[in-house]
């Protein structure tokens, strides 16, 4: 029988989602291969979708910098925590006055969708809890007032990240950091979290463009996020080893968060297919 070609590979999905920080890019390039399994799953007539939980950016933001890195993308096929966030707030919680801590995007992305905000206590329905390098002790003391003092507010965040992985291996702390702060002095736990692993994202994602489940596979680099992402949306997972994961932490790693194929670096993905072919034939 003639061995697939890496063409024929492609053939195993019609979908693929690609997390950002770490698989696609790392800083200010792109990580080896990206250009090359992007351009080439294009020219097949593959669907390419981004998604991050980095809440700091807009879509229209990373659209930009795939375009500036050599891989134009537009705006739509790219899905963020800030759009998990806000189909949210619209769907559990219409009306209601918020209290985000966090960058101008995420204002910005509630402003456009018409969701009042505040920063007084006494009004405050609901604290949003994000990666925010503004950060400050008036942040904190009005959520700790809007859900401690007047046992009014609700809280949540964005996304789960400990951190945001920069090159050499250095990161800067991120929404769980922030997270952790309010829930230290208040003891009010946070409700929902939004981004990956949350499935409320592949709803979106999937009424937006109607991709099937089945023919559909999540490329990342953490277990916790992108992996158990794929697991609670019943898609196929792909773990890069080029950002958060080591051998350590993937050997270590729950059920729910072990990938279906793993990845020196990203364009492997469609000899890792290839090899999965010969593997099952054999």
């Amino acid at each position: 029988m003639t061995e697939p070609t890496p063409i024929d590979a492609i053939d195993e999905f019609d979908a693929y989602l690609f997390d950002l920080d770490g698989t696609i890019y790392l800083g200010e390039g792109l990580l080896p291969g990206a250009q090359r399994l992007v351009e080439t799953l294009r020219a097949h007539g593959k669907r390419v979708l981004f998604c991050s939980n980095n809440p700091t950016k807009s879509p229209q933001d990373y659209a930009d910098r795939l375009a500036r890195l050599g891989l134009p993308t537009p705006v739509e096929d790219v899905y963020t925590s800030l759009v998990a966030t806000v189909h949210w707030i619209e769907r559990e919680m219409p009306g209601k006055v918020v209290f985000p801590i966090g960058e101008q995007p995420l204002v910005d992305a509630l402003a456009a969708a018409g969701i009042p905000m505040s920063d007084d206590p006494e009004r405050i329905d609901l604290v949003i809890s994000s990666y925010d390098r503004t950060f400050e002790y008036r942040k904190l003391q009005i959520a700790f007032d809007a859900l401690w003092f007047h046992e009014r507010a609700r809280l949540v965040t964005t996304n789960p990240d400990r951190f945001c992985p920069f090159p050499g291996g250095r990161g800067e702390p991120d929404a769980a950091c922030i997270t952790a702060a309010i829930t230290a002095g208040t003891q009010v736990e946070c409700e929902a979290v939004f981004g990956k692993p949350s499935k409320d994202l592949f709803d979106i994602i999937q009424r937006d463009t109607g991709i099937d489940p089945a023919r559909t596979v999540m490329v990342g680099d953490r277990l916790s996020t992108d992996m158990l992402f794929a697991r609670n949306s019943g898609i196929a997972s792909a773990l890069v080893m080029t950002g958060e994961t080591d051998d350590a932490m993937l050997a270590a790693a729950p059920d729910e968060h072990r990938p279906d194929i793993v990845l020196g670096r990203i364009d492997h993905l469609v000899d890792a297919f290839v090899d999965a072919d010969r593997e099952a034939r054999a």
